[in-house]
Order: structure tokens, then sequence, then C-alpha cells
């Protein structure tokens, strides 16, 4: 294993330790990874809709070959730690999630997200509990660290049970998850209630319209990581599009005016 994922990997998993919070940054491709980089960040990760995106397919669409393609690049980009957004582990086994720890070791990623949505139905919690059983072993299995983190996913998927979300992040904690994670929760009395009823480190996911909340209200409900899902993706795209319509509707490229150079953008691969 090459010493430099291992002191990557190190450096993440450190990173969970406090104090306070740190956000990690979901890239789509080596030059959103080097661009976040180079503004600060600590750590990255992947986003599954994002990377989806880059192929022109909606979330959910991607091989696991795919997959770690696609991680292979980010994390060969930079010197910062990357973690994967995985989804389900691409499989409905215990050793489908365990195959696909141990390929995103292989790819260069220091930590990666199980999620226990099988694209179609909440996993039940018995088998969404031996499937982080599963992830957990095949990391411990490694030569370097690597942060696991279970994802919940009720509220994303419209089933609007804190009760149950809870009882899942903590059989996910009892399993050995490093980092539990329940994507979209209603609110920060939620998030509070969440983070104060586990033990591990908790990440909260920014990225839906209308529920922005200040890095520093999170951090103070007990949040250890902040990820932004494909909210930089889609403010990138945004611009594109945008662009595309003042073009074709309007006959028009005052959109010119408002991008950044060229040399400027080649700064931030540089930083």
């Amino acid at each position: 294993m090459p010493a430099d994922q291992r002191t990557k990997a190190e450096a993440f998993r450190k990173l969970h330790e406090g104090p306070g919070a740190f956000v990690i940054a979901n890239v789509w491709d080596a030059g959103s990874a080097r661009i976040m980089a180079g503004h600060g960040f600590k750590a990255l990760a992947t986003s599954s809709g994002a990377a989806a995106g880059t192929l022109g397919r909606a979330d959910g669409r991607m091989s696991r070959a795919e997959a770690m393609a696609h991680a292979r690049t980010i994390a060969a980009a930079t010197e910062l730690p990357v973690s994967g957004d995985l989804e389900n582990g691409f499989g409905d086994t215990p050793e489908d999630a365990a195959t696909t720890i141990r390929e995103a070791a292989a790819a260069g990623l220091c930590g990666a997200s199980i999620e226990d949505y099988s694209g179609k139905v909440i996993y039940p919690l018995d088998l969404a509990r031996k499937r982080i059983e599963a992830a957990v072993a095949a990391a411990r299995s490694l030569p370097h660290a690597f942060v696991l983190t279970a994802r919940s996913e009720n509220f994303l998927r419209g089933k609007v049970d804190l009760d149950d979300t809870i009882r899942r992040l903590k059989a996910f904690e009892a399993a050995g998850a490093d980092v539990l994670m329940a994507p979209a929760l209603p609110d920060l009395a939620a998030v509070r209630q969440v983070c104060q009823s586990l033990t591990k480190p908790v990440n909260y996911m920014v990225g839906i319209p209308g529920k922005t909340t200040a890095k520093s209200d999170i951090e103070a409900a007990g949040v250890r990581r902040i990820s932004v899902a494909t909210s930089l993706y889609r403010a990138a795209m945004t611009g594109l599009i945008e662009a595309a319509r003042e073009i074709q509707e309007k006959g028009t490229f005052t959109y010119v005016d408002r991008a950044l150079p060229t040399g400027e953008i080649i700064k931030n691969f540089e930083r």
C-alpha cells in the first residue's frame, strides 16, 4: 500500500476527532478536485449524483466498475484524502458491500459511505446491519485507516420517521461504522437529537434547497463533518445551462463577462 495513501487515510481519520466540524467538498472530476483543494478544503468526497452526471446519467445509474474508475481519477488528482459516495455498495448482499469497500481502497479512497437503500426500497434493519458489518470487516482488513460511513436513507426516500432513523444509526454504530449519516433530516432539532443519540461522529448533508443552514449552527448541533452532496456540481451546471439559454433564447453572450478568465481558473489547478 503506498505510503501516501496511508498518510492521507490517517489524516482523514483524525479530521473526525475535532475540534468542531469540517466541511468535506463533494467533487466530480480531477479539475473540481484540484480547485477545491486549492481553496483550503482538508478532504474531498465523490457524489454519486455528480459522478453519474459526468456520464450524462441520473443518480444510481453507474456500475461499480464505473464508480471505481471515477474515484480513482479523483483520488489521483490531489494530495487530499478522498471518501467515496458508493450508494448501496452496488448490490444487496453483505458481500457486495464488502467487495465495494475493498475495491474502493484499491482505487485510492480513504473512506466511503454505504447506505441502507437498494435503489427501490429501504432494506430491513437486520439486513442493513449485516451489510454494514461486512463493510466494516472489509475496512478493518486493510493495511491503513479507512473511514466507513453508514447512511440511513429514511428521510431522503420519503420515510419520515426519526425514531426508526435513530434506531438504524445506533445499529450501524454498534456494527462498527466510524461515521453515521442521515440525509434530509427536517431541522436542527432533529440533527441535535441524532447527534445526542450516538457516540460516533455524525455527517450532516447540505444541499437540499430551502434547508441551508450556517456551518456554525450545524456545528453547534453536534455535527463533526458537513458534506455538500451534489450542490457544487449543480452550481457549476447552473452556470452552464444559464449560458446556453442566453445564447439560444436571447442571442447574446453576456455570460462571457461574468465568467472567470481561463488563466484564473488554471491558477486554481496549480495551488
